[in-house]
C-alpha cells in the first residue's frame, strides 16, 4: 500500500489523496476522529466529494471518510462495469489499508447502496448500521413500472456530440449544486464531472445493474441493525412524467419493505428534493439520520 496525493489522470482532487490497491490508486478523503466510522458510498455518476458537504458536517461528531471506486471519479481507470463483490472487497482492503476501525456506519446513495448489500453479505461483522439515502435495492424491478427497470437504465456511451451537450448542462447544474462548498472543491469538481472520461464512466457503471441485484439474491437479505432510509419522493425531472406516481409510490413501498423487517429500522420520506440533489437540498436531513444511526450503534 502506497499513499500520494498527486495522480497521473488529468485531474487532481482538490482534497485528499490515494492509497494504492491491488495496483490500482484509489481516492480517499477521510475528516473527524472517533467512531462508527461513516463510509459514504456513492451513487453511479457521484464521485466521493459529491458528498463533500455531508461529510463535513458528520466529521463534527465521528469519523467520515468518501472514496471514489476504481474506474469512477479521481481513482484510476479500471473496466466497468464491476461486480459488487469486487467492489465491496476493494472498498475492505482500502478501510483496512487506512486504518480505519470498524463496525462501520455505510451511507449508501443510489447505486451505492446495491454495493452497501454485498458489504454486509460479506464481511457482516464490520458493519454496524446503515443510512439508506434514497438508495437502490436488489428487489427493485418488483415495485417500479417496466420503463423504471433496473434493465432500463443501461445506455449506450455518449457520442462526441452528446458529450458536448451534456458538459455544458452538467457545468452549470454542478455550479449550482456544490454553490455552497469551498471555491477550490466547488471549481475542481464542477470540472471534473463534466469531463468526457467522467461522463462516459457514469454511464458504463449503471450497464451492470441487472447483474449486480441478481448478485445480491445470491446472499441474504439486509441484517437486523440499525437503519435509515430516507426515501426522495419529490418531482424528478429525470422521471418520465406519466409514470411519476407510480415510481414515487414504488419506491416508498420498496423502503418499507426494507424497514418492515428490522427492529431499529426507520422510513423518513422526503417530498422537497429529487434523487440526485438530496444531498445538497436535504443536506440536514442527512446529517441528522446519519447522527441518529451513530447514536444507535453508540448506545448498542
Amino acid at each position: 500500500m502506497t499513499k500520494s496525493n498527486t495522480s497521473s489522470t488529468r485531474h487532481a482532487p482538490p482534497v485528499g489523496g490515494f492509497t494504492e490497491i491491488n495496483g490500482k490508486r484509489l481516492f480517499v478523503h477521510r475528516s473527524g476522529s472517533g467512531g462508527p466510522a461513516v463510509v459514504f458510498l456513492p451513487g453511479a455518476s457521484a464521485v466521493g466529494l459529491d458528498y463533500f458537504g455531508v461529510q463535513h458536517r458528520v466529521s463534527e461528531f465521528t469519523t467520515a471518510v468518501v472514496y471514489d471506486r476504481a474506474g469512477t471519479g479521481y481513482s484510476d481507470p479500471h473496466p466497468l462495469p464491476r461486480t459488487a463483490t469486487a467492489v465491496a472487497t476493494e472498498l475492505h482492503d482500502l478501510l483496512r489499508a487506512e486504518n480505519i476501525t470498524g463496525p462501520y456506519i455505510l451511507a449508501a446513495h443510489s447505486l451505492g447502496a446495491l454495493y452497501a448489500h454485498r458489504y454486509t453479505q460479506m464481511f457482516p461483522q464490520d458493519v454496524a448500521g446503515l443510512v439508506w439515502l434514497d438508495g437502490l435495492h436488489r428487489d427493485w424491478d418488483e415495485f417500479m413500472p417496466p420503463a423504471m427497470r433496473l434493465a432500463a437504465a443501461a445506455a449506450p456511451a455518449p457520442d462526441r456530440a452528446q458529450i458536448d451537450q451534456m458538459r455544458t448542462d452538467l457545468r452549470n447544474m454542478h455550479l449550482e449544486l456544490l454553490a455552497d462548498y469551498p471555491d477550490r472543491v466547488r471549481h475542481a469538481l464542477t470540472e471534473a464531472k463534466a469531463s468526457a472520461e467522467w461522463i462516459r464512466s457514469g454511464f458504463a457503471e449503471r450497464n451492470g445493474l441487472p447483474a449486480v441485484a441478481a448478485e445480491l439474491h445470491t446472499g441474504p437479505d439486509l441484517p437486523d441493525i440499525p437503519l435509515v432510509a430516507l426515501s426522495v419522493l419529490g418531482a424528478d425531472p429525470s422521471q418520465p412524467v406519466e409514470a411519476a406516481a407510480e415510481i414515487r409510490d414504488g419506491r416508498r413501498r420498496m423502503d418499507e419493505a426494507i424497514v418492515r423487517g428490522n427492529s431499529r429500522a426507520e422510513q423518513r420520506i422526503l417530498t422537497d428534493t429529487a434523487h440526485h440533489r438530496l444531498c445538497f437540498d436535504r443536506p440536514d436531513a442527512v446529517v441528522q439520520a446519519i447522527h441518529d444511526v451513530v447514536d444507535l450503534v453508540r448506545r448498542h
